[in-house]
């Protein structure tokens, strides 16, 4: 059998310093060194503030509880604040300071260790060290915004979108995903509104938003719904039903086919009468609360300068108004965008019913 020679030549050598990071930095080691160090300097710290109380004031020891809360494990924390509440127990009595100053810098300790164990139990729940799970949670809104991201589209062609979330927060229950499908021939894109708001639906929002970017372009428009609903129904969630929109366009032609699962009507701008119509027909029921239900489909062609536009519920309902209202204050706001030649997404967005009480998501798309 033949080696090859040159796969062998790539392998770095096994080095003093990799034999020593694999064996005692990694893994079940690692977080018994790193407690063996905090638990060394916390003696030292305390022994310190003990000999000398005057030169060694106890704030010395809060960026020690900081660090060990951030880079231990529950266990070995536990032990680690018990010892340094023991320890600031024995100092702080030495200090010239009043009895009730003293009360206060005790209590202030405590309730740093305890903040810091919740921030342990977070931390372990999500199995990150450090900082680590602030990035990843950042790469995972970064996703999101990836796939909403809308390709170059043939000349004549303009697209927009927004996703806002309720209150400013990270996360949005409403999400879209965007793709080029069929060459470039055809753009696909489905508005979805996952049950809850912000972090709430975040992680709901990031695990649909990836099956369902997978499903685009690779089945049938007329079967997109269909296999969406499966997909979420498989999962189980306590409140797992979604409301969606799908769109597929012909970039060649301007027909179109649009799927509506519980979601709000699509709205389409005619240039030669220069109003919005509501597209009511081709509803089906929301994603994720049974098998074997449809998703009929409605069509159309968009003629130069006609328009379509997806939106989620945050544009056009509050608490204090009803439906219709809100549809007519989306509706004339893009028209006025449209006969300024304005940004309609930006239009719909500033004018939504809900203002900052809910998730928000508009896409618009044109034939120039």
């Amino acid at each position: 059998m033949a080696t090859d020679v040159t796969v062998l030549a790539r392998r770095r050598p096994i080095t003093v310093a990799r034999r020593f990071y694999s064996y005692v930095l990694t893994g079940p080691r690692r977080d018994w060194v790193v407690f063996a160090l905090l638990f060394a300097v916390a003696a030292a710290l305390v022994s310190l503030m003990f000999v000398y109380p005057g030169r060694f004031p106890p704030v010395t020891i809060a960026p020690l509880i900081l660090v060990a809360g951030l880079y231990l494990p529950n266990r070995h924390l536990v032990a680690l604040f018990v010892f340094v509440a023991i320890g600031l127990s024995l100092v702080v009595p030495r200090l010239s300071l009043s009895a009730s100053t003293k009360a206060v810098m005790l209590t202030a300790y405590s309730l740093l260790m305890l903040m810091m164990l919740v921030v342990s139990a977070s931390r372990v729940r999500v199995g990150s060290v450090g900082f680590h799970g602030e990035d990843l949670l950042v790469e995972l809104r970064d996703r999101l915004a990836r796939a909403a991201r809308i390709p170059a589209l043939p000349l004549g062609w303009t697209a927009e979108s927004a996703v806002l979330s309720a209150h400013g927060e990270g996360f949005s229950g409403d999400f879209m995903v965007v793709e080029a499908t069929h060459g470039g021939r055809h753009l696909e894109v489905a508005l979805v509104d996952v049950s809850g708001k912000g972090r709430e639906a975040g992680t709901r929002s990031l695990l649909l938003s990836g099956a369902l970017g997978a499903l685009l372009g690779s089945l049938a428009p007329s079967a997109f719904l269909n296999a969406a609903n499966s997909y979420l129904v498989r999962q189980g969630w306590e409140e797992g039903f979604a409301t969606a929109v799908h769109l597929d366009i012909n970039l060649d032609t301007g027909d179109y086919t649009i799927g509506n699962a519980g979601h709000p009507a699509p709205v389409r701008y005619s240039n030669g009468t220069g109003t919005w119509q509501v597209l009511e027909s081709g509803r089906g029921p929301v994603l994720g609360i049974m098998q074997g239900v449809s998703f009929p489909r409605s069509s159309g062609t968009l003629a130069m300068g006609d328009a379509l536009m997806l939106y989620s519920d945050g544009i056009i309902e509050s608490r204090r108004h009803d439906l219709t209202e809100g549809t007519d204050r989306m509706l004339g706001a893009a028209s006025e965008a449209m006969y300024r030649r304005g940004s309609v997404v930006d239009a719909v967005v500033s004018q939504a019913r809900s203002g900052e009480a809910d998730d928000r998501a508009v896409f618009s798309i044109a034939r120039r």
